[in-house]
């Protein structure tokens, strides 16, 4: 039997090159499920799949027998295993036709060192929605814990998860860039919880299904707080709840049901007025109870005008915007810190994963 070497590729989709509300199609419905039909690929013999909100990651290592059996490592060994394992990606997943025709345009590809960085940057907190954001780490540990669970993972995978761990908690704590952490979703829920108070009897409303909306959304589930979900179709409240919960609604329900609601976050990306006084007036007018609107769009698109309705109180991002930026900027300046010690760790991790090839 030959010398057997390894191969460490990463396919991944995640909020950089598709919408929050798509991604929910690339989703696995059992990851340890998926993992194990990755496994069936020949020359795949581990796998771990990172699958969160905001991203779907599949990481496998490709073994090779150098004298047996052809090398996975050459070019057209490489393109056979990424497309079989795009194959089985669509298999395992929602994706509709447009969205396979687009696959290649979608998917992100990667293997060796760039995989190692990746990961360290990932970890780290540099590459998640919010820097510094505890939540990655602790997926990516949980995603590791699971893989071993099911058996699908091993020793490749393993080291280097381990290995990316052990570096992360490091580059943290030194560092600092995972402290005192707030998204805009914290800031915005924890503005409105003083100002109106958020409870179980409260209705409340996201409209909008971008990156904001997403940050809102894992913050009223953190807290325990139900909430509906519109945007201008009903396919996209679709597909943001599926990851990231809460109940679709039909925007055209959301205005005919306006005063249903007691608190409303309107988090979306329309160069219009989306919310205007004409448009809620005959629902609102018998309103008893008061409505608080947070409109954290930027461009606004709640038109000021619907103040002149009883019982409506309306905030803007800017009564937010100072201290969601002032954590911002914090972080931002860790930045150069945490990229001088991957810098510096990489090649070491590099020289680590090569002697497991030896």
């Amino acid at each position: 039997m030959g010398q057997v070497s390894f191969d460490v590729l990463n396919a991944r989709v995640t909020f950089k090159n598709i919408p929050l509300h798509t991604l929910s199609k690339f989703t696995f419905k059992d990851v340890a499920t998926a993992c194990a039909e990755f496994k069936k690929i020949p020359s795949v013999e581990e796998c771990v799949i990172i699958q969160t909100a905001s991203r779907v990651e599949i990481f496998t290592v490709s073994n090779v027998e150098t004298e047996d059996s052809p090398d996975a490592r050459r070019a057209e060994g490489k393109a056979l295993v990424l497309n079989q394992i795009k194959d089985t990606w669509v298999s395992l997943s929602a994706l509709e036709q447009i969205d396979i025709d687009h696959f290649d345009q979608t998917l992100e590809v990667y293997k060796g060192d760039d995989v190692y960085l990746h990961l360290l940057r990932l970890a780290s907190g540099l590459d998640s929605v919010v820097v510094g954001k505890q939540e990655i780490f602790d997926e990516i540990v949980q995603s590791l814990a699971n893989a071993k669970s099911a058996g699908v993972s091993g020793n490749i995978l393993n080291k280097l998860f381990d290995s990316v761990i052990r570096l992360a908690i490091r580059m943290r704590d030194t560092t600092g860039i995972a402290k005192d952490v707030i998204s805009l979703g914290d800031i915005a829920v924890k503005l409105v919880d003083e100002k109106a108070g958020l409870d179980s009897k409260k209705k409340v409303l996201i409209i909008g299904t971008g990156e904001p909306a997403a940050m809102l959304a894992k913050t009223l589930k953190k807290k325990d707080v139900n909430f509906d979900v519109s945007s201008r179709s009903l396919e996209r409240a679709t597909g943001f709840t599926t990851i990231l919960g809460g109940t679709p609604v039909d925007f055209d329900d959301v205005l005919a049901g306006f005063d249903k609601y007691n608190i409303i976050f309107v988090a979306t990306t329309c160069d219009y007025f989306l919310i205007t006084y004409e448009r809620i007036r005959l629902v609102m007018e018998e309103k008893k109870k008061g409505t608080l609107i947070l409109d954290l769009s930027d461009p606004r698109t709640v038109d000021e005008g619907i103040t002149a309705l009883p019982g409506i109180k309306l905030l803007f991002r800017d009564q937010i915007a100072e201290l969601y930026e002032e954590s911002v900027k914090a972080r931002v300046g860790i930045i150069p810190a945490i990229e001088k010690i991957i810098e510096k760790e990489l090649p070491v991790l590099s020289a680590r994963m090569k002697r497991l090839d030896a």
